[in-house]
């Protein structure tokens, strides 16, 4: 049965989730591997990286405040009209805790948004089946809407396009400096593009888009391409090329600076404070070449005024039985 009460429209914000202890490091790292225990060596590998940047990972704050500053956001505009909750891929509260809540408080209808812009069945699919089938459990009235992806949301590119012009202007612009600009996400195995799965391409829409806001192609001194980062240690291919890759490559060929936008992702979180504002850093310094990347969108009222806008367009939609 589809939902078309007058009630309040219930939205899902999914995301990925994080360990809150260093003792949830083996169960989540053992959950984000379907169930295969990692090896003592890939243990320690993760729990350093974690140790790096506090011993935890502030994505579970930063998701909430994102949350938060969403429902606030669409209350402005529509004071009564949605009720927000959050679950997550992996930890607590879960994707289906977060439906039943929604149930609960009566709505006949849920729009489903994930914190990740880009769609993938490995990714933004399988948080949407599952808030899907919950609907369903949770009540047969409760229709659900589901966002797909968001990447080409107004004002999103635009915002995207404004960080990267303001990381640009870090850099030492006399005659002769070579900056190489890397719009990333996080890569996936490389199966997904064989079976026709959309997120390679999306990856290269948004850094096609934030190129063309800014004029990249016409600014001597400057290239800009795709790369990927925080590959899983895994025996299949996966995604490429890999950023550090790219940026050997890139200072071979006489680059003096390395700029990264990562157009995958919306908060802090190990792929961020580690993966670039570590080790792509280190990386960087051992080339000699200057590093910046664009600060996470975090809790960004510009950012949040966005997706209330994805919510609201989605609200409009006819959800699915």
């Amino acid at each position: 049965m589809t939902g078309t009460g007058a009630g309040p429209i219930g939205v899902l914000v999914m995301a990925h989730g994080t360990p809150s202890t260093v003792a949830g490091i083996e169960p989540f790292y053992t959950a984000i591997r379907r169930g295969r225990p990692p090896t003592p060596e890939l243990l320690d590998e993760l729990v350093g990286r974690y140790g790096a940047i506090g011993g935890t990972s502030p994505l579970t704050e930063r998701t909430r405040t994102q949350v938060d500053g969403l429902a606030a956001a669409l209350e402005a505009v529509a004071p009564g009209r949605y009720i927000v909750r959050y679950g997550t891929k992996y930890v607590s509260p879960t994707i289906e805790a977060g439906m039943a809540e929604l149930a609960a408080a009566g709505v006949d209808r849920v729009v489903g948004v994930v914190l990740t812009p880009h769609q993938s069945s490995l990714g933004s699919g399988e948080y949407i089946d599952r808030a899907e089938a919950a609907a369903g459990a949770a009540s047969p009235a409760v229709g659900f809407t589901a966002v797909p992806s968001w990447h080409r949301a107004p004002g999103f590119a635009e915002l995207l396009a404004d960080r990267t012009r303001a990381m640009l202007e870090t850099f030492d612009t006399d005659q002769g400096r070579h900056t190489a600009v890397f719009f990333t996400a996080h890569s996936l195995p490389l199966r997904v593009v064989a079976e026709g799965d959309p997120y390679p391409d999306q990856v290269a829409e948004s850094a096609a888009d934030i190129a063309g806001i800014l004029g990249l192609d016409g600014e001597p001194g400057l290239t800009w391409s795709v790369a990927w980062q925080s590959a899983g240690r895994t025996a299949d291919p996966w995604i490429g090329p890999d950023l550090l890759a790219e940026m050997r490559r890139v200072t071979g060929d006489g680059a003096t600076s390395v700029a990264v936008c990562p157009v995958g992702f919306v908060s802090d979180h190990l792929e961020v404070l580690f993966d670039l504002d570590i080790e792509a850093r280190q990386v960087a310094d051992s080339l000699g070449v200057a590093f910046a990347r664009t600060p996470s969108l975090n809790d960004d009222p510009r950012f949040l005024a966005i997706l209330a806008g994805v919510v609201e367009r989605a609200a409009g939609s006819t959800p699915s039985a």
